[in-house]
Formats: C-alpha cells, structure tokens, sequence
C-alpha cells in the first residue's frame, strides 16, 4: 500500500495559551474551582508545555465556557463534517485523484456522534460516487489513524478497492470539560481541533515522493483501560487523562515497535525518522527517554505540537505532512499512534 497524498484542516480560529489563560481568569467557572485547580491551569496554560497555539472551533474563548449537551454537540456537528471535507479536499488535490476515483472513504472520530455518520456528510460534500463504501469507526481515541489505514490496506489487498481516503476528524473543543480532577482540566488546556486525510493506493504517485506501508501492528493493554478513556457524565464527554499514561505509552510504543520490527531486517538504528502522535510534551520526552532517541528525532511531532496542540487522531497526519514538506531524508520511517484502550499502533513506511 502507498500513501499517495495528504491533506490537513484546522479551524481559522487560533489562539495563544496565554489568552486561553486570560479567558479562564474571568470565566464564571474559574472561582468554582479548588485553589489547587486553579494552579494547575496557570502552569499548564501560562508555562512551558511545549504548545504555544491552538486552533479551535470557537468565535470567541468564551465560548469554552457554555458548557451543555446541545452546545456541545452542535460544535460537533458543525464542524466534524467541515473539516473532514476540507483535510480531504487538500489529499485528493495533492494526490491529484479524481474524486470520482475514490472507491471507500473510512472516517475515524470519537469527539461526538451522528448517524447518519460522517461519511454520508462527507461524501456529500466531496461529491464521491453514490456507490461508494463508507466506514465510520468510532471510540479508538487519538490513536485510530492507524487502525483507519490498516482497514484502508485490508480494502485494497482484497482487489474490491483500486483507491481508498482515509479520515481522522476530532472537533476536542466539543469535549472540553471543567471540575477539580487534573486529568480534566489538563485535557482542556491539551488539545486542538483537526483533521487529516491520505488517499490510499496499490500504486505510488509518480508526482510526490514515494511513502509504501511495508508492515504494520496493533497492541491492547486493556488492563490500564481505566487510565485514558472518555466516560458520559450529565449529557457530556468527560476525557479520563491519568499522570501514568505517558511511560506507559512509551513502554507499549517499544514493545510494538520491537515485535513489528521483527523478521523485516530493519533496526532501530536503520530508522531515519520518527512519525510520533504528538500526545504532550511528557509524552514525547518519555518516548524519547525510553527509546533513547535525541531531540531531532522528535523535531516533527513536537513542531505540530507547539503550533496545533494535541489534534488527537489526526495528529500523525499532521506529522508526517510535515516531515514531507521539510524534505526529511529518506529511508526507513516508523509512524506510531496510541490512546484510549490502552491501545498503541505502528506502521513501517519506506520513504524514497
């Protein structure tokens, strides 16, 4: 399989961590919450976390305050099916595939829900064929990139699909909670809204360099289920965010790559660059401890991090588009997406 484009979106909408601070002082909420709360959000949203910008689907900061069921879920399904369209729209021109070409559109999500899904809004607004098979995949967290193109793989391994678009959508804003629990309030001050989208084929673009899918894998640690996951509260999407996730994302990340590595002759050392889910800065620093990795290797995921936040799901997109435009060199690169689950995937791409 071949990634033969990529396409990103985000709200207009972007915003400072600082005016995220400033917003939050004068909310009506701020003084409802605990002293320690409120210090928690003054180190996130005013220190050094590694993000400096968000992009969020809001007019106006304030409006991360009306916090109900409805609101939240017209936010969602605004701009859910907008930003699909529009990361889409950039693949397809990128790939330079016609639309019509498109056989499966598969759309990952787990910031809200519609039915029907996003791929019948999407399909409609790219004007893809009324016969063409769509998938929406829900509740795989930040990490359903991958999990989305390896049932892009199995669609065009089996000969039924000649060309397939893969999707991430999360709209984070229509997720965004306040109460005295860290992981919470954390969450709020994390993540970005986005999308990102790659057509997917048997055969590379001869215009863009050549990005194959040698080999991939999953791995569940349901066991620590508990520790990062949305539950329902009031109506609403509340994110569990436990302080052990980022080791633990690090020692499942190298457990996979180990396994996946295994039997294809490629090293660690032979990697060349490194496509990480940009999930926080802790997160980067404990895959870069564990895997003994220097500050260049996490260059792409920690810059999409510092302009974009946490995308969730979308985020590798948003890496190896990146790693593409710099012209990073070729070679053996390792993408790796992880989350709710727990869950951790990762693919082998050979670059040239």
């Amino acid at each position: 399989m071949f990634i033969t484009g990529l396409g990103t979106a985000v709200p207009p909408q972007q915003y400072k961590q600082s005016e995220g601070w400033e917003a939050l002082q004068v909310s009506s909420q701020f003084p409802q919450l605990s002293l320690r709360s409120r210090a928690i959000l003054k180190k996130v949203l005013a220190g050094n976390n590694g993000i400096e910008t968000r992009h969020l689907a809001l007019a106006s900061l304030h409006e991360v305050f009306e916090i109900s069921p409805d609101t939240l879920h017209a936010r969602f399904a605004k701009n859910a099916p907008l930003l699909a369209a529009q990361a889409a729209e950039e693949a397809l021109k990128n790939s330079q595939t016609d639309r019509r070409e498109i056989d499966a559109v598969i759309i990952s999500t787990c910031t809200g829900y519609l039915c029907p899904g996003l791929t019948s809004y999407v399909s409609e607004r790219l004007g893809l064929r009324t016969d063409v098979l769509g998938l929406d995949l829900v509740g795989q967290g930040c990490g359903a990139a991958l999990p989305n193109m390896r049932a892009g793989e199995a669609l065009l391994l089996s000969g039924r699909c000649g060309r397939v678009l893969s999707i991430c959508v999360e709209v984070c804003s229509a997720a965004f909670y306040l109460d005295d629990d860290p992981g919470v309030l954390i969450s709020a001050c994390l993540f970005g809204d986005g999308a990102g989208a790659a057509v997917l084929a048997n055969e590379p673009n001869p215009t863009m360099r050549r990005v194959e899918w040698k080999k991939s894998g999953s791995m569940l640690a349901a066991e620590h289920r508990d520790l990062l996951r949305f539950e329902q509260r009031n109506g609403m999407l509340r994110n569990i965010l436990s302080p052990q996730v980022p080791p633990l994302a690090a020692e499942h990340v190298e457990k996979l790559l180990d396994a996946t590595l295994s039997g294809t002759g490629v090293s660690r050392k032979q990697i060349t660059n490194w496509i990480w889910h940009a999930g926080g800065r802790d997160v980067l620093m404990a895959l870069q401890g564990r895997l003994g990795l220097t500050a260049d290797n996490m260059q792409w995921s920690a810059g999409v991090l510092r302009e974009f936040g946490n995308v969730s799901s979308p985020c590798v997109y948003f890496v190896l588009q990146a790693a593409l435009a710099a012209n990073a060199p070729g070679g053996w690169w390792w993408m790796s997406s992880f989350g709710a689950g727990f869950s951790c995937h990762g693919a082998l791409l050979e670059v040239s």
